[in-house]
């Protein structure tokens, strides 16, 4: 396969994606236009000859990967190419809409497959055109909860700088920057209008959670980390409403305060990750809650367990790696039992999501994506 060495990735989210400029007086964010000229060398640089980019630094190629996780792997590429449908989207439960798109576009970006060229980037590319036409013109808004809109809008962070749009944009297309950019700004006026600086499923929900928020906050550090403008004050606002639910041993409550934490698992993962990711290592409360989840390794999620391994292997990964070295050597003995013959996993939320999740659990042996920096 065709892979994209990380430091080549970053080089491109520099220079494809323009910064946005500040707002202007209406409120809105304009872009700056692509240099088309940047978009040429970074297409030359990804035609190096691999002996060249052997030598760049922070690589994991296949040979380092242990073997049955790129079989794997591999197997579940596979079945979610097989069953897009010719729209661009995954249909085949009734778990779908552009935040399960936005996952299996994903588990395709964080294999390291060259996006423009390799043999999953038309797949990457129809997935991407779904997930803009799924979008509110109006509003930024993407699908029927704030759960698609923050997997959807994370996936065109990851794929913006990256994935190369300019032959599909045009009078009844956004660019990626465009779609991100309304979607960025559906998520803050959403956040703005809430009394807990944070989400709930609906983007007019006066309450919040720390899973629906998680999603939305991910995608939010994810669209400032390649370029796009998110104000600290509503990252702030956000982790203060993650620390507020936040006990001090690293249980993480689900919503309507700290009582009733029950299974923690998922949700002190997503807490631990917002954190790191929004380099608040500092804090005591993500302290302990690298400390619950280590704690934790050998615990088995009761319910979602997809979901949970999705943001757990994250969480690990930032905070402890020799604790996510060791737990990841349980995921995949764990996954490689529930990988169907087609190459899907089997799960609660259907084929499509369940695949998707599970693959990007595994995604960090391989390391390509901006979000699993660590």
């Amino acid at each position: 396969m065709n892979r994209v060495p990380p430091a080549l990735r970053s080089y491109a989210r520099q220079s494809v994606g323009s910064a946005p400029q500040p707002p202007s007086g209406d409120g809105s964010y304009e872009m700056c236009a692509r240099p088309a000229f940047l978009i040429g060398i970074f297409a030359a640089i990804l035609f190096l000859p691999t002996t060249v980019m052997a030598q760049l630094p922070g690589q994991r190629y296949g040979e380092v990967v242990p073997r049955d996780v790129r079989e794997m792997y591999e197997r579940g590429l596979k079945y979610l190419a097989q069953t897009q449908d010719t729209g661009g989207d995954w249909k085949t439960s009734s778990h779908q809409g552009p935040g399960v798109t936005g996952m299996a576009v994903m588990a395709f970006l964080a294999s390291g497959e060259d996006p423009n060229f390799g043999q999953y980037a038309g797949n990457i590319r129809k997935g991407l055109q779904a997930v803009i036409r799924g979008q509110d013109a109006n509003t930024g808004y993407f699908g029927n909860s704030m759960y698609h809109h923050g997997f959807a809008t994370l996936a065109l962070a990851e794929a913006y700088g990256t994935v190369d749009d300019r032959e599909w944009v045009g009078e009844d297309m956004r660019s990626l920057a465009e779609s991100l950019e309304l979607a960025v700004r559906a998520s803050l006026t959403s956040q703005q209008d809430n009394p807990f600086g944070a989400w709930r499923y609906s983007p007019e929900a006066q309450d919040a959670d720390t899973s629906v928020s998680g999603a939305v906050l991910v995608s939010l550090l994810a669209a400032r980390n390649a370029g796009i403008e998110v104000p600290d004050k509503a990252i702030d606002r956000a982790i203060g409403y993650f620390t507020s639910m936040t006990s001090d041993g690293g249980q993480v409550g689900y919503s309507g305060g700290m009582g009733g934490m029950g299974d923690s698992l998922a949700r002190s993962s997503i807490a631990s990750l917002v954190y790191s990711v929004a380099r608040r290592k500092d804090l005591p409360k993500y302290k302990a809650t690298v400390q619950y989840l280590t704690s934790n390794l050998e615990q088995t999620p009761r319910n979602w367990p997809e979901y949970t391994r999705y943001y757990q292997a994250q969480a690990l990964f930032q905070g402890d790696v020799e604790s996510w070295e060791k737990w990841n050597t349980g995921l995949v003995r764990q996954l490689k039992t529930i990988q169907q013959t087609d190459g899907s996993f089997k799960g609660q939320l259907g084929p499509a999501a369940d695949t998707s999740l599970s693959l990007l659990a595994m995604a960090l042996n391989f390391r390509f994506l901006p979000i699993y920096e660590r």
